[in-house]
Order: C-alpha cells, then sequence, then structure tokens
C-alpha cells in the first residue's frame, strides 16, 4: 500500500453527503479531517466557516453530489471559495458520485448540458483538481481545462465476483447498446463472453413502467447474468433487464452498478426484482430506509484513499485503472 509523504501540510475536509466514507479514507490516509462549520441563515442559505488555518495548504474535499444534490452542490462551491479565499494552495476536490452529469449532451432539441455546466462551475470556483468515480460518460472529462482523476470501480466489484465462487458459465450484460463498452470491461476482466439487452426505448431511464425487453443478443441460456451499469436510480431497467434474462433462460440474476441513487420505489423494485443480488458501492451514503436483503455495499474507500496519497506523491495513477 502506498504511503503518503511529507503531509505536514496536507488538510481533508468533508461536507455532509458521505461523512462515513470521508472518515475511512482520511484513517486509510493517516491524516484526520480538519473543521470546518456548516450552518444556516434564517432563509436557508448556507453559511461555511473554516475553523482552522489552511494558507498555504495542499487541500482535499470530499462531497458527493448527490441527494440533496442541489444542496450538496452548493455546499461544495462554498466551501471551495472559502479554502480559496482563506489562501489554500491547492484545492482538490474528490466527488465520488459527480451528479448531473447523465445530461452530457444534447439528446433533444432546447436541453441543457448539465455535466458541462457543472464543470464551468468547479472551474470558475477555481478547483485545482478533481478526482472522481465512474463517470456516467468518460468523456465528461474532456469538459474540464484541469486535470481531472478518473477512477474506476471495476476492480473492487470483479474482486467480489471472483470471491462468490460463480463457476465459469459467467455472461456480463449490457443494459442497452449504450452499455456495451462498460460490459466489455468487466468480460475482458473476468474472461466471459458478453450479451446486450435489445432496448429499444431511449427514455428508459426516465419512465417508471415498462415492458420487458423482447430480445437479448447473445447467449445466456444456462448461465449466470451479470448486468452491469454505472447508475441504479429507480431500479426500473435493471429489474426488467433481470426478467428479460430470464425469459431467455439465465439460470441466475446479479446485477451491478456503481453509484446506487436508489430514488422513488426502487428498493421494493429491486427486493422483488429476479435478482440475487444488488451490488453497489458507497459512493452515495443510503440511509437505512433504503438498504434491503437483497442489497451488497463495497466500498471505495481504499480506491480513493490511493488515488489522494499518490496524487500527493506526485505518483502515477495508472496502477489504479489495471488493478486485476
Amino acid at each position: 500500500m502506498t504511503q503518503i509523504k511529507n503531509a505536514d501540510n496536507v488538510r481533508l475536509f468533508s461536507l455532509n453527503s458521505n461523512p462515513k466514507l470521508a472518515e475511512q479514507i482520511a484513517q486509510r490516509v493517516g491524516i484526520p479531517l480538519s473543521k470546518a462549520s456548516i450552518s444556516h441563515f434564517a432563509d436557508g442559505e448556507i453559511k461555511i466557516t473554516i475553523d482552522e488555518s489552511i494558507r498555504g495548504c495542499e487541500v482535499y474535499v470530499i462531497q458527493s453530489v448527490s441527494d440533496p444534490v442541489n444542496t450538496n452542490l452548493m455546499k461544495l462551491l462554498i466551501m471551495v471559495d472559502a479554502l480559496r479565499r482563506a489562501s489554500a494552495a491547492k484545492i482538490n476536490v474528490v466527488m465520488p458520485y459527480y451528479g448531473y452529469a447523465r445530461q452530457d449532451r444534447k439528446a433533444r432539441s432546447r436541453e441543457p448540458i448539465t455535466a458541462k455546466l457543472i464543470a464551468n462551475l468547479l472551474e470558475m470556483d477555481q478547483i485545482s483538481r478533481l478526482v472522481t468515480i465512474d463517470l456516467h460518460a468518460p468523456q465528461v472529462q474532456g469538459f474540464f481545462d484541469i486535470p481531472v482523476d478518473h477512477l474506476q470501480a471495476t476492480s473492487l466489484f470483479t474482486k467480489y465476483i471472483g470471491e462468490q465462487n460463480l463457476g465459469d458459465n459467467i455472461v456480463v450484460v449490457a443494459p442497452d447498446h449504450a452499455g456495451v463498452n462498460l460490459a466489455r470491461k468487466y468480460a475482458e476482466r473476468i474472461k466471459a463472453s458478453i450479451a446486450i439487452i435489445d432496448n429499444r426505448n431511449d427514455e428508459v431511464r426516465e419512465r417508471t413502467e415498462q415492458e420487458v425487453p423482447e430480445y437479448v443478443i447473445g447467449d445466456v441460456k444456462g448461465k449466470t447474468a451479470i448486468i452491469v451499469d454505472d447508475i441504479v436510480d429507480t431500479g426500473v431497467r435493471m429489474n426488467l433487464s433481470a426478467q428479460a434474462l430470464k425469459n431467455f433462460g439465465a439460470a441466475k440474476v446479479y446485477g451491478i452498478a456503481t453509484h446506487a441513487v436508489l430514488s422513488a420505489d426502487a428498493v421494493n423494485t429491486l427486493q422483488n426484482s429476479p435478482l440475487e443480488k444488488m451490488i453497489v458501492t458507497d459512493t452515495i451514503q443510503l440511509p437505512k430506509e433504503k438498504e434491503f436483503p437483497k442489497l451488497v455495499q463495497l466500498s471505495v474507500d481504499d480506491l480513493l484513499k490511493e488515488a489522494i496519497v499518490r496524487i500527493h506523491n506526485n505518483q502515477s495513477i495508472d496502477t489504479l485503472f489495471n488493478r486485476k
């Protein structure tokens, strides 16, 4: 494991979105979280005060832009402004979940590109670097003119799969054609074949009710199918994909998604689905009411700790992308 060097001027801060993950990262890095006070004015405006000197320091702010999305985003922007005005030398934002990333292009006329808007806001706030995990589209990195370390949770999931002794008869499934590249990454790591749910409805992410897809491209009969995605939101697409795979003869179906948004009735949808397990990470902190028996949550604390340490030590983070 990589150890941090000359860390006297390194400071770690956590905001409210995922304090548990931030504390785990701090313990692994070996530096306690620095103190900041977060309060609100009577009308709801956010007030942040840095409670210690950070002049000339290299600062890492850990904050996912998750529910409540707008509040957590504003807290991050205000925190960065406070750090800059307190004369921090470098301000590195560690954003395990990059909110608003799903609108990364104009799919229809008169639509915003919110992934670019967030990039603009962060750069206008003068952050030095962004560290994030499994962007909805890797091209979002191109919206920034500062360094972006786009980490991937693939190795975390494939390690877990290997520990489950699922056998050799595994097929990795993309829930739609856009997910083929991600499915191929998993398939290459675990030496498995791939299949694709032939889902021709472009609005499946936005709908709450859909018919089960009628076609699956690839052989899934008698196999253990693993559906891979970056986000599980309402759980509808994951559920319908699992039903389609069962209809085509899959023996068992598992779901994998890095970011567990779990909005609307996702908990019941996934618990009552044909999935054996729904495997996610802790990039988004889940309250007790969003935990359910089929849910498995893996931690990205070690991945982010390694990134922070290597960035500070001026070491390559290439090994984080190529872990076997």
